[in-house]
């Protein structure tokens, strides 16, 4: 029923905020050392207390230091750094910086910002990315969407992605989450229990990839996640 939907909405809601105010942003801030295992551990927990699961597919490639994914809500970013080991550089947008609790938990957490409004945005993101993955060593996760999607599609690839890639020649790897909107939708305030499943699909090289690799890569997005969905995966 639609209300428990709500209820459990607000639990999530609850849970998240909890864990990542109180017990997360203390611990990277005391242990900043270890803030990879804490972030990872305590996602885990989050999706215990709110009772969903995750399926990872395909191959993760140890080499790749760019992960393109599709973004539907703050699910995804749970479920992967649940299932993940190492740590990621996730690229958010400056106004994220800004707000309670999670601002502290992108800067301490030592994140990517990027100004959409400003055209040295883009020069700043290059260099922060370069940083990250020759100075620091950590792979970067980007939405090339830029936003949360409202419907389960695919929204238009915004062009940064595309020429931080290829002005790195970063290998990249494409993965693509369903079933995160289900388990927590920001947009109607619903939520239930299920599995958010991530499939990791091929990566390769931007030096040997063809010119329209980033068009392509969204077009083998699309048709993946409407797989997904004819499987019967509740979206």
């Amino acid at each position: 029923m639609k209300i428990f939907a709500k209820i459990r909405f607000y639990w999530g809601a609850f849970v998240i905020s909890f864990i990542v105010a109180a017990i997360m942003i203390p611990l990277i801030t005391i242990f900043p050392k270890y803030k990879g295992k804490i972030m990872h551990n305590l996602n885990r927990v989050i999706l215990f207390f709110m009772n969903v699961k995750v399926k990872a597919y395909g191959q993760r490639d140890e080499k790749a230091n760019m992960f393109i994914i599709n973004h539907q809500g703050i699910m995804d970013i749970i479920a992967l750094e649940a299932i993940e080991y190492t740590h990621f550089s996730w690229v958010a947008k400056k106004e994220l910086f800004d707000t309670p609790w999670f601002g502290y938990l992108l800067k301490n957490g030592d994140m990517i910002s990027v100004d959409r409004e400003n055209k040295a945005g883009l020069i700043k993101l290059l260099k922060d990315v370069k940083e990250s993955v020759e100075v620091k060593n950590r792979a970067v996760a980007i939405f090339p969407e830029g936003t949360r999607s409202a419907t389960q599609e695919l929204l238009p690839f915004k062009a940064g992605t595309k020429l931080v890639a290829n002005k790195l020649n970063l290998r990249v790897q494409p993965i693509v989450i369903t079933g995160s909107k289900y388990a927590l939708n920001e947009h109607n305030k619903t939520a239930h229990s299920g599995t958010i499943n991530v499939h990791y699909l091929e990566a390769f090289d931007i030096k040997d990839a063809p010119k329209d690799w980033y068009e392509r890569v969204q077009e083998r997005m699309k048709e993946k996640i409407e797989e997904e969905y004819e499987k019967g995966i509740e979206r």
